[in-house]
């Protein structure tokens, strides 16, 4: 069994053991993927304040997201596919952020279904909707999240057209893969992968597949979903879908200081600073660099959260300092799945839990709540570098 420190040694014995098709759609952002990368490399410019002489002792990471505690303030990002990742891979996601203590998200495009996870856990869990233009299939999957006990809706916000992922289209990405001499070729050298996967009935998308309106299988699966995004999604529609959940309600994909006002006065319990993980537009700033002006903008109206580019429990606390409530982590914890099943999701969360919490003692700081400003060093222009 490898050594595992950090977040990168998941990454690299991932890379080794899941299908090159679905390490590229993990590892991708549109077009040039400038934001991709730059939601990692901007937390480089943030540094800390080390402080000394001080009380390390009685340490605490415990928070609160949305009213629900949590061991520490980080929650699995709603990710999609996460069962090609590994066979049943979204029920291991959600059993390992059971026991952890974090919540777990789980995406309309997953390929477990929400009746498969609830069959698996214990507590609830959030369910992440994205608007179709069906909206008989919309009211049917809320229907069915209040019905799993799902305690929380996560609305995205930002995929009403979706982004061109250069490395998708030329992988020709589908689930499960289409067997074409190249893809043949590369699983023959993922041969655990195979055989977890032929163990499981559980190999295209479980939330749509005999629930949307003529999907019944992959060949019209395919020709649905690439029609169903609603480009006409607005806060009318929001607001629909507020009323029809009526419990929890979060608004992923908030990039922008005038976007998260009108989330605050439209009365969201949570806003999701996001950038779709660099997969939607390409050359907006990253989500650390908009956290803090968001923050600074709707100060107490509404929690907001932070997803983009944590790869560490430093960048968890950098995300907090900044005055999120709030992380997710998605690359980071999918690493993990594909590189050790549902063992590797719970080591992924041991690496980042045990990153903050040292991080936060040799900042001077017991409890995760009590992160601030005073903590970082920031470039004069950090946030104000583009006007």
């Amino acid at each position: 069994m490898p050594v595992i420190t950090c977040i990168d040694d998941l990454k690299r014995l991932y890379k080794r053991r899941v299908p090159k098709m679905f390490y590229d759609y993990a590892e991708t952002g549109s077009w040039t993927e400038q934001t991709f990368r730059d939601n990692c490399g901007d937390f480089a410019d943030i540094r800390l304040r080390q402080r000394v002489a001080v009380d390390m002792s009685g340490r605490s990471t415990v928070g609160r997201m949305v009213g629900q505690e949590v061991a520490m303030p980080v929650a699995l990002a709603p990710v999609g596919l996460t069962g090609m990742q590994s066979a049943d891979g979204e029920i291991k996601a959600a059993r390992a952020a059971e026991r952890f203590g974090v919540p777990f998200t789980l995406s309309t495009m997953s390929i477990c279904s929400i009746e498969d996870v609830a069959a698996h856990v214990t507590k609830p869990f959030w369910f992440q909707l994205y608007v179709m233009r069906d909206e008989e299939f919309v009211d049917g999957i809320i229907e069915r999240a209040t019905a799993a006990g799902c305690s929380a809706l996560v609305l995205t916000l930002d995929l009403q057209i979706l982004g061109q992922r250069h490395k998708d289209l030329k992988n020709g990405l589908s689930a499960p893969p289409k067997l074409t001499l190249p893809v043949m070729a590369d699983l023959a050298t993922k041969w655990r992968w195979g055989l977890e996967m032929l163990g499981t009935r559980r190999r295209s998308f479980g939330n749509i597949v005999g629930h949307a309106k003529g999907v019944g299988d992959m060949g019209s699966l395919s020709s649905w979903t690439n029609e169903q995004f609603d480009p006409q999604l607005d806060w009318s529609k929001v607001a629909r879908l507020r009323d029809k959940w009526g419990g929890k309600f979060i608004l992923k994909g908030i990039l922008d200081v005038e976007d998260a006002k009108m989330a605050a006065d439209f009365g969201a319990d949570a806003i999701i600073v996001s950038n779709h993980g660099g997969r939607q537009l390409d050359g907006a700033l990253s989500a650390i660099r908009m956290l803090g002006p968001i923050v600074e903008a709707v100060g107490d109206r509404v929690e907001v959260h932070f997803d983009g580019g944590i790869r560490s429990g430093q960048d968890v606390l950098k995300a907090l300092a900044l005055g999120a409530k709030g992380t997710y982590i998605g690359r980071a914890f999918v690493y993990g799945l594909g590189a050790m099943g549902e063992a590797g999701v719970t080591k992924a969360l041991e690496v980042i839990h045990r990153e903050l919490d040292i991080t936060m003692a040799l900042c001077g700081e017991r409890n995760v709540a009590d992160l601030g400003r005073h903590n970082l060093l920031l470039p004069a222009d950090f946030a104000t570098r583009w006007q």
